[in-house]
């Protein structure tokens, strides 16, 4: 029936301050429930006349439809999951914000499942959590997405996931690499052109993939230069700012510390500055130090920190914009998000 006839009815729904349901749409609009679900999930099988009426009389009710209740209507619901187990809050947070970017003004919405790897029943609990919230895709995000029993799981269950890691794990159309390896090469290289040749490296924990690829890159241009890098300049670190305190301790409070220093991430990186500050060591006049994420701690440190910028909101944004694109047909390509090297004010040439 024509949408003029209706404006009492609607007048009178308007009035109660209650939302607008499905039903009301379909009764107003004199169509089924189903077309209208079939006009919400843009499927091409309604005309266009109809379209056009459904969807005027939605903007003029306000009638939004929820993403849960549009999922268990069709057996799946409108939700993306990320799941992650990292100990650096602000890289979590800027990965999430870049998956809203790609999620913003779609049908889809973000939840999160943190979770600790370490766990031996995590990989259940990543399960439950997919099929409860009837996920329509899971972004993995470092170092859950470099577990491969996880991303045979999901497999098996026929959940849609996309993994971002350092280098490639998977089919092409589920991966985003991040290139660590070349990132910690150009860091390498960056302290060689300034003069430096005792340097230390403060690594992440073995257990990320990261870690060894970011090592195996500084390691690597050192190495193609002329210098090998001792096992006594190397620690391992756990990606945070106390464990980046302890290595720094190990490297600096000895008779002989290093003239410059690469760390995995730049919360380590602060560890070490705390250290130097307390050992009157000079910034950079007496101790270069690279980080790595470029975080927003990197510029608000004093001296601000030289580090590798990953754009972690970028992996975040294109890792989304992958799950949401129909099965079969333009799958993305495999995405890659170059990291490169901005200079700031945390080195220097090293003193005679």
């Amino acid at each position: 029936m024509p949408l003029r006839k209706n404006a009492d009815s609607i007048a009178s729904l308007q009035s109660l301050g209650k939302p607008a349901t499905i039903n009301d749409i379909a009764r107003l609009s004199g169509v089924s429930k189903k077309t209208v679900s079939r006009i919400i999930n843009n499927s091409p099988l309604v005309r266009k006349d109809t379209r056009e009426k459904v969807e005027t009389l939605m903007r003029e009710v306000g009638y939004t439809p929820d993403p849960l209740a549009r999922g268990l209507a069709f057996r799946r619901s409108f939700l993306i999951g990320m799941v992650y187990d990292n100990p650096t809050a602000q890289y979590v947070v800027d990965m999430q914000n870049g998956a809203l970017d790609a999620l913003r003004g779609s049908s889809f919405e973000l939840v999160v499942h943190p979770c600790d790897t370490r766990s031996p029943g995590y990989i259940e609990g990543v399960k439950r959590f997919v099929q409860q919230q009837k996920l329509h895709g899971v972004i993995l995000v470092p170092r859950a997405s470099e577990d491969q029993a996880l991303a045979d799981m999901l497999e098996e269950i026929g959940c849609r996931f996309t993994r971002i890691a350092s280098l490639p794990l998977d089919e092409t159309s589920q991966m985003v690499i991040t290139h660590d390896r070349d990132g910690a090469a150009e860091a390498a290289d960056y302290l060689l052109s300034l003069g430096h040749r005792d340097i230390a490296l403060i690594t992440g924990p073995s257990a990320y993939r990261s870690a060894h690829e970011r090592t195996a890159g500084f390691i690597e241009a050192l190495h193609n230069r002329g210098i090998e890098l001792p096992a006594g300049r190397i620690i391992e670190a756990g990606y945070t700012f106390e464990s980046g305190v302890a290595a720094a301790e190990k490297l600096l409070l000895g008779k002989q510390r290093p003239t410059a220093i690469f760390t995995g991430n730049d919360e380590m990186a602060a560890g070490v500055y705390k250290v130097a500050m307390r050992a009157g060591i000079s910034i950079p006049r007496e101790l270069s130090i690279v980080g790595y994420d470029d975080s927003p701690l990197a510029s608000r440190l004093w001296p601000s920190l030289t580090s590798v910028r990953r754009n972690t909101r970028d992996t975040g944004r294109t890792a989304a914009a992958m799950l949401i694109q129909p099965e079969g047909k333009n799958a993305m390509p495999m995405a890659s998000v170059r990291p490169h090297l901005i200079v700031r004010d945390s080195c220097q040439p090293p003193q005679d």
